[in-house]
């Protein structure tokens, strides 16, 4: 018999429409299996079972007093929050000590669009302090675990986002990413991750969109609920630096997600940009098996060499580290960061404001080679990590050795932030021991509907969806 949460959001949106699953029924599922036994994944730093009720009472009456076109899109549908954005009246700690008890005083913008589409907020899931690192591990709260195995790490920095869509607490989620924090988890936990396009999902109101490397985009099992929670939050607000057009045709991304994409053009590459990030085997056999499935739907792939050299990650590494200084934390409270969260604010208060303009600068050019070079294609299919699903704590201990093994273990993600092309994880490969692996598609600029028309003709191919995690599938509370 199909559970509330074996159903996609589209399915529960269709059920509350119909009347077929009440929100509060859906409200009471989600929070008892947040509370069961799937709590030891770690992936909620904070649940809030009281607003989510409180909500689902009320979406309950609109859906009894208005008519089943005028609900919103997300009606109904339970989507955990990641904790770097604030919410209003909920405990808002960012994944650091030093603001272990605050309180957010008000919504982000993509939380106030996530209450306006109907969404239920359940919680706010884990992440790494201020979004830093490709883990979870906070100090705050438990780390986030892969539900497909306890002992690994779920990767991040939305990993408590990607093990509560794995894990069936939620179907679909929101995260954030700028240097691949949506697509690694996404990768480790077997499920879909969307980094939309530079500018698609504003950062506004209230946080600045600096060099533009981050964004806000959904977690889910499949590629129209990807969609559906894209078209949900993105959208332009007042002072914004970067805009996009919307999607073409005058159409949805749902819209694109269920459409053919055409015959595209597709290059592919695997070599790392990174020295000494080796790609594992099982990452190859993944990419592999992706050329054979692109090349079968009757794409065209070709192989292309890296568009970037080794130096790319070295002006990065200074650009994250501004990222990491921009936090303000109070002069009293810098001791109870995490070491590696001191050792990247003090890099940057060691460099210049001219060191930091000559790295965005030579990210700029590296973005304008890549573009160039990438232009007649229209996706790149790479490797999502170089290795395979890491222990829990494995990136632990001394800040730089640490930075440059989280460097070799996503040395292919961070290229699409610095050139704002949208870019997905999916999860198209299982290893023999059952664990998931990702390949990553990359779109043009802007071309998210491209991209979600593809990948979803891919998953139509080769579903994923029906895979679960043996220790919590089938698991009520």
């Amino acid at each position: 018999m199909t559970e509330i949460h074996d159903l996609t959001a589209n399915a529960l949106v269709s059920a509350v429409r119909r009347r077929e699953l009440s929100p509060v029924e859906i409200a009471d599922h989600a929070l008892a299996r947040i509370d069961g036994p799937a709590a030891r994944l770690g992936a909620f730093v904070t649940v809030t079972a009281e607003m989510a009720l409180e909500q689902a009472r009320i979406a309950e009456k609109r859906v009894l007093a208005d008519t089943p076109e005028d609900l919103p899109p997300l009606i109904g549908v339970p989507v955990p929050v990641k904790d770097l954005d604030p919410v209003a009246g909920v405990r808002h700690t960012a994944g650091s000590a030093a603001f272990a008890d605050r309180v957010a005083g008000a919504d982000s913008g993509v939380v106030a669009l996530l209450r306006a589409a109907g969404a239920l907020l359940p919680g706010t899931t884990t992440t790494s302090e201020f979004g830093s690192t490709c883990d979870t591990d906070n100090g705050v709260a438990p780390p986030a675990r892969s539900p497909w195995d306890p002992s690994a790490a779920a990767g991040g920095s939305s990993g408590g986002a990607a093990a509560a869509v794995a894990a069936g607490l939620a179907p679909v989620a929101h995260g954030s990413d700028g240097g691949g924090s949506i697509r690694i988890p996404a990768a480790v936990c077997g499920v879909v991750g969307l980094k939309p396009a530079r500018g698609r999902v504003s950062a506004g109101p209230h946080r600045p969109d600096h060099f533009g490397l981050a964004s806000a985009g959904p977690i889910a099992r499949t590629v129209a609920d990807a969609a559906l929670l894209l078209d949900a939050i993105s959208g332009p607000r007042p002072g914004d630096r970067h805009a996009v057009p919307p999607p073409p045709g005058g159409r949805t991304f749902l819209d694109h997600a269920r459409r053919e994409p055409g015959r595209l053009r597709v290059a592919r590459y695997a070599a790392s940009p990174i020295p000494g990030a080796d790609v594992h085997p099982d990452a190859m056999a993944a990419y592999t098996a992706a050329s054979d499935l692109l090349a079968a739907l009757g794409h065209d792939v070709e192989d292309v060499d890296p568009p970037v050299d080794a130096a790319f990650a070295d002006h990065f590494a200074l650009v994250w580290a501004a990222m990491a200084v921009a936090v303000p934390v109070p002069p009293r409270d810098e001791h109870r960061l995490l070491p590696i969260n001191r050792w990247l604010r003090e890099r940057a208060r060691a460099s210049s404001i001219a060191d930091y303009l000559d790295a965005t600068g030579r990210l700029q050019a590296a973005a304008r080679v890549a573009l160039t070079r990438l232009e007649p294609y229209d996706a790149v299919l790479t490797p999502a990590l170089a290795g395979t699903p890491v222990p829990v704590g494995h990136f632990a201990g001394d800040p730089a050795a640490a930075f440059d093994r989280m460097n070799r273990f996503t040395p292919f993600t961070a290229l699409a932030n610095v050139t704002g092309q949208p870019s997905i994880s999916l999860p198209l490969h299982w290893t023999d021991r059952g664990r998931p692996v990702g390949v990553m598609l990359t779109g043009r600029p802007a071309g998210e509907a491209d991209l979600l028309s593809l990948s979803a003709q891919i998953e139509a191919a080769r579903p994923w969806a029906h895979r679960r995690p043996p220790e919590v599938r089938g698991s009520a509370g």
